[in-house]
């Protein structure tokens, strides 16, 4: 299965919610002028923009060349680099990340970059996918795929960590954690699922043949209909997320 590969033009439109709810963690953040900070995933770099308004001096980097383009835009320092292979050397006060670390598959690589990456004394703040992310729509995923012969296509994309088993990874490379929590987020999607699919699952979905494609959307819709279709109408998703903060001594 090839890598998740992102539009800049379907993210703003179709997944633009998740830097909007990125506040929260933002405010747990609390990045103060002067402080020089790592988005790690920036994305398009939305986020990273108001970190820099705010007086931080702050470096974006992401894995997808498209959102690192779209960033430049911004006249932000964005730069394509793999998360889990970070190149610096004890040169941020904080680290922040905004659901961008289940993308990443070798945590403990990731986490050494990010511990390498921060001054002593520096903080690292993300939210991430947690334990039950996302379940029912992975289920109805695999089900329907299984359905059209299409089981061996790969549906687990990322690490959705228990609090107690992401505690731990932090403790094992030697952050302190200051805290960490666990929480069912139910979100409204600005559109359909199926939009959702062809955004965040693209890669999957982008392994089925064209004239089945639509089908398999149409089917996994169906399937979640009764608990992700509101009376008003509106399409929502049953994310779960982590939110944690922890210190570099």
């Amino acid at each position: 299965m090839p890598p998740q590969t992102w539009n800049p033009t379907d993210y703003d439109q179709n997944a633009r919610f998740v830097t909007d709810l990125g506040a929260s963690v933002m405010e747990l953040l609390d990045p103060k002028p002067g402080e020089r900070v790592l988005d790690l995933g920036c994305g398009d770099g939305i986020l990273t923009k108001k970190i820099q308004d705010l007086g931080c001096q702050v470096v974006g980097v992401d894995s997808s060349p498209e959102l690192i383009q779209a960033a430049q835009t911004l006249g932000l320092d964005a730069r394509l680099m793999d998360g889990q292979s970070l190149t610096f050397d004890q040169e941020f006060d904080a680290v922040f990340s905004n659901a961008a670390l289940h993308w990443m598959k070798d945590q403990p690589k990731m986490l050494a970059s990010v511990w390498k990456a921060l001054n002593p004394g520096g903080r690292f703040v993300a939210e991430m996918g947690g334990q039950g992310n996302l379940a029912l729509i992975e289920a109805a995923l695999r089900a329907v795929l299984e359905k059209h012969g299409l089981g061996s296509l790969r549906t687990e994309t990322n690490f959705y960590p228990a609090p107690g088993e992401y505690w731990t990874l932090l403790e094992r490379q030697g952050f302190k954690v200051a805290m960490l929590e666990h929480f069912p987020r139910p979100t409204p999607l600005p559109k359909d699922l199926k939009t959702w699919l062809a955004t965040f699952r693209k890669s999957i979905m982008e392994a089925i043949d064209p004239g089945l494609r639509e089908t398999i959307l149409e089917q996994i819709q169906e399937v979640l209909r009764p608990s992700h279709y509101n009376a008003q109408g509106q399409w929502g998703a049953d994310y779960v997320r982590l939110r944690f903060s922890a210190l570099k001594p």
